[in-house]
């Protein structure tokens, strides 16, 4: 598989990532042993960006990327995420970014995925109560210490960001991005590329609706984060279905799926994005990873733009918006 530079530090990683947050909550149950066999899966294939976070489970998610990377260590990129700060119950206990919780959820998080370096370290979520100075001056620190390679925020807004960056480099931001989700091409991409910071889109297939996978409401399992998304209910979720169904009509005369077109048309907004589709299965991975395969022509690119133009959408992305774009 082909590989992209994040930020202008060194790092270079799949043209693909891979999300694990689903492996242990948010969508339904998992199964640790498919999971993993996943995670194997995806490093056959080139895959080389896996993604965590020390609240997916919580706490558990990194465990089992540890256990999934124990022997294959140098063929992995690690990026995991500190902020959002849950209780050992699942409590959320608010957003921290203050110099001493920096250290404490580094140490924990090596501890738990086996590791003696974070490959990619990102502010899960910006603290309003921190300047961003301090944390990403801690974060720094983690640097100096061998215990952390290259720094990143995550649904940061362009000031925060570039705040930040004047601490220290910052390698990639990373943010909700999809055929669905266009709100950085306003000013986030504008500011990453002026600043050399690479962009990482999770939720590249819209939390999996832009799969098809969903014909209505009651399609999502029970436990799943998603019937909580507004785009996921009432005349929300019919209107972005119409969405999904011009987009599967475009991936049907191309031979392709409409996740595979979906993510196709993410890879292609610049050398410097990685999508990071998340799947808990082998078949979905595989899906996903031939969508690397996939060129779009200028024709393709302005038909989906017709189909799916920045606000279509209906719906926020989350059922409360205050902690993203901070």
């Amino acid at each position: 598989m082909d590989t992209r530079r994040l930020g202008s530090q060194g790092l270079a990683v799949s043209v693909q990532g891979l999300g694990c947050m689903g492996m242990s909550e948010f969508y339904g149950a998992g199964d640790d042993g498919e999971s993993i066999a996943t995670i194997h899966r995806a490093l056959e294939l080139g895959v080389t960006l896996l993604d965590t976070a020390d609240m997916y489970g919580p706490f558990t998610n990194e465990q089992l990327v540890g256990r999934a990377i124990a022997d294959r260590r140098d063929s992995v990129v690690v990026a995991t995420k500190f902020g959002n700060v849950r209780g050992e119950n699942g409590e959320r206990l608010g957003i921290r970014g203050d110099a001493e919780y920096v250290h404490q959820a580094c140490d924990a998080s090596l501890e738990r995925l086996g590791v003696d370096h974070i490959d990619l370290y990102y502010q899960h979520r910006v603290d309003r109560r921190v300047q961003i100075e301090e944390t990403v001056g801690a974060m720094a620190e983690l640097v100096a210490a061998g215990k952390v390679r290259y720094l990143g925020l995550s649904e940061a807004s362009p000031e925060t960001l570039r705040r930040a960056h004047a601490v220290h480099p910052i390698s990639a931001l990373q943010t909700e991005y999809s055929l669905w989700t266009r709100d950085v091409d306003e000013q986030i991409l504008t500011s990453t590329r002026e600043l050399g910071v690479g962009f990482v889109a999770y939720s590249p297939l819209g939390r999996g609706f832009l799969s098809g996978r969903f014909s209505s409401p009651d399609d999502i399992p029970e436990g799943d984060f998603r019937a909580s998304n507004p785009r996921f209910q009432g005349d929300n979720f019919r209107r972005n279905l119409a969405i999904v169904d011009r987009v599967r009509e475009l991936a049907d005369e191309k031979g392709v799926t409409a996740a595979q077109l979906a993510l196709a048309w993410v890879q292609s907004r610049g050398d410097d994005v990685v999508p990071i589709p998340g799947t808990k299965r082998v078949n979905y991975l595989e899906e996903n990873v031939a969508a690397t395969e996939i060129e779009l022509t200028d024709s393709d690119l302005e038909r989906l733009e017709e189909v799916a133009p920045h606000g279509q959408t209906a719906g926020d992305r989350y059922p409360d918006m205050s902690s993203v774009n901070v």
